[in-house]
């Protein structure tokens, strides 16, 4: 029994804080989320000591011109349709049962159709390595881990120069700032059941140092949820899980900055499973807007997809 339990416990470090950092970092066309903001079930936070390495897939496609809390008329914004493809591979351990760290690369590819310097409609597609993570995780607080914080920076390792007379800054896949990342977390279950778990999560992305008259609004990003943890297929063990995500992202700013279509706040819910067979992980969510309130013309997503695959070591 003392290895049944060893494994499950690997299982569930596996996962710890896959996405926890991972915030929307454009503006004007893709203030609504062009990096997925990502959350954990809490069988994703840390229990022990260990490892693992992971690779993630997000899609959204921003087909709809959206102004206040509703869809808007096409020609009122020049940025006209985003399809990106988001592809992050990444490394956590931890060295115990209070610290560890996490590494995140991104590389991403995009297709962007929007009005040139000329006034003319034009697209351009691209894929580069994106703005690279890397994080601390302190989960000292509770013998159980139960709680616990996360802090690093989001490193302007992606280019912002891509085709400037049609991409604009808010539309560029790396933002050139260096940004200050801080969150928390805490899960507990209901009356004490193994069955039933809750999770809360913030994450706060504030621009610290930044190039070429361009700071990329600070966002607050939250989210809450429920997982059932007592369904198993033989060796496989599935986690349903429902959540409720809300973003608060401010306006831009500089030079190079559109404050005026910039800055929203959304709340998403989000469906999605867990799939564990040591030493992988699979998990998969959809996101949809139920509520958004955008500043000026933002192109949005109706929809958000998300699948991650982690091997615990």
């Amino acid at each position: 029994m003392k290895n049944v339990g060893i494994e499950i416990r690997a299982v569930k470090i596996g996962g710890v804080l896959l996405g926890m950092l991972a915030v929307p970092v454009s503006a004007r066309a893709c203030a609504c989320g062009c990096e997925v903001f990502d959350v954990g079930t809490s069988a994703m936070f840390p229990n022990g000591p260990g490892g693992m390495a992971f690779v993630q897939y997000d899609f959204q496609n921003q087909n709809r011109n959206w102004s206040g809390t509703s869809t808007a008329r096409p020609e009122n914004n020049d940025d006209k349709d985003i399809k990106t493809h988001f592809v992050t591979v990444g490394m956590q351990y931890m060295f115990s049962d209070k610290w560890g760290a996490q590494l995140e690369v991104p590389f991403d590819y995009r297709h962007f159709k929007g009005t040139d310097d000329d006034g003319k409609v034009a697209t351009h597609d691209w894929s580069q390595l994106g703005d690279i993570r890397i994080e601390g995780i302190y989960t000292g607080f509770f013998d159980d881990m139960s709680a616990g914080v996360t802090f690093g920076l989001k490193l302007p390792t992606g280019s912002y120069t891509e085709d400037p007379h049609l991409v604009d800054r808010d539309t560029q896949l790396g933002t050139g700032s260096t940004d200050i990342l801080l969150g928390g977390f805490h899960r507990g279950n209901f009356a004490n059941s193994e069955r039933w778990n809750w999770f809360a999560q913030l994450q706060a992305d504030v621009p610290a140092l930044t190039q070429a008259g361009y700071r990329p609004g600070v966002e607050l990003d939250t989210a809450a949820g429920i997982d059932y943890q007592m369904l198993s297929a033989g060796k496989a063990r599935i986690s349903p899980l429902a959540q409720v995500i809300f973003s608060q992202r401010w306006h831009d700013i500089g030079s190079n900055a559109d404050p005026d279509n910039s800055g929203y706040q959304r709340i998403l819910l989000s469906p999605g499973m867990e799939l564990q067979i040591h030493p992988v992980q699979i998990y998969a969510d959809t996101e949809f807007p139920v509520y958004q309130n955008f500043n000026g013309n933002q192109l949005a997503a109706p929809v958000l997809f998300k699948v991650s695959v982690s091997w615990m070591f």
